[in-house]
């Protein structure tokens, strides 16, 4: 099978920052930095957290008051800039580091779909990482709803992004990626999700069929997420399938490895794919 990217990877807001001092993490910006190169496309969570952050310390500690829709609005376009900041600055001079903001309607429109994908190979032969973000500046829970439910009426599947874990695996099926890494606060997907001893190392099978019966079995044990508007462990087992069904290896893993850990299997890990 002909892939077009050697990786996709997606890290989560919380692996991004040290809750206990909260502040960002820069040692997890400068191991993803030294790794990060073209071929790799990099899907990452973080600016709304991030921005939050960044305004209590600007604010004696004081957070923003509003509707929830305003608040992540005001925090995201505060901390988009402190992501991309940090992403440069770690990342190898010697390539581009290009910020993509995608919605879900880029993915849910054909002439849409068709440039973004463009976009992403050029920058691959132009020696560039896309370091990709969802628009939560721009995205309103209201209007999402209503674009979503008009969608459904004239297709049969519709790509939401309410989660970066769904916008790295689509992103992932739209360039045909060998490897989606996603990478938590987590080891991996767990068998029994209050206790790390019960990691799962593999979800295989001889063919298709038998990983998604293992996804399916493996969810049944998920429950919960790291913060409040994550999906947890199960949603992320359910983005993944579409990649699976193309061919893709999935590796799921902690944040506080390398990239290249969780790839080589030097790291523990959940690696989800067909022998």
């Amino acid at each position: 099978m002909k892939f077009d990217f050697e990786l996709v990877g997606k890290i989560g807001s919380m692996a991004l920052i040290r809750r206990e001092d909260h502040d960002i993490d820069y040692n997890i910006f400068s191991s993803l930095g030294s790794e990060l190169r073209p071929g790799y496309i990099w899907v990452t969570s973080g600016a709304t957290e991030i921005g939050r952050l960044d305004y209590m310390k600007r604010n004696n500690g004081r957070e923003l008051e509003g509707t929830d829709d305003q608040i992540k609005t005001d925090y995201a376009s505060q901390g988009q800039a402190i992501l991309m900041e940090n992403y440069r600055r770690f990342i190898s001079p010697e390539y581009s580091v290009r910020q993509v903001l995608l919605e879900h309607q880029h993915f849910n429109d054909e002439a849409k779909r068709s440039h973004i994908q463009s976009m992403l190979l050029r920058a691959r032969d132009q020696g560039a990482i896309p370091i990709i973000n969802y628009n939560d500046a721009v995205s309103t829970k209201e209007n999402l709803n209503y674009e979503i439910s008009a969608l459904r009426k004239n297709q049969d599947h519709v790509v939401e992004c309410v989660d970066n874990d769904e916008t790295a695996a689509v992103v992932s099926c739209l360039v045909r990626a060998r490897t989606l890494l996603i990478m938590t606060s987590a080891l991996g997907i767990y068998s029994d999700p209050t206790d790390p001893s019960t990691l799962i190392k593999e979800i295989s099978g001889k063919d298709t069929d038998e990983v998604l019966q293992g996804i399916r079995n493996a969810q049944l044990n998920c429950i919960g997420a790291s913060r409040q508007g994550a999906n947890g462990a199960k949603a992320k087992l359910e983005y993944i399938i579409e990649p699976v069904k193309m061919g893709t290896t999935v590796i799921i893993g902690s944040a506080k490895y390398k990239i290249s850990q969780l790839l080589d299997g030097t790291a523990p890990r959940t690696v989800i794919g067909a022998r």
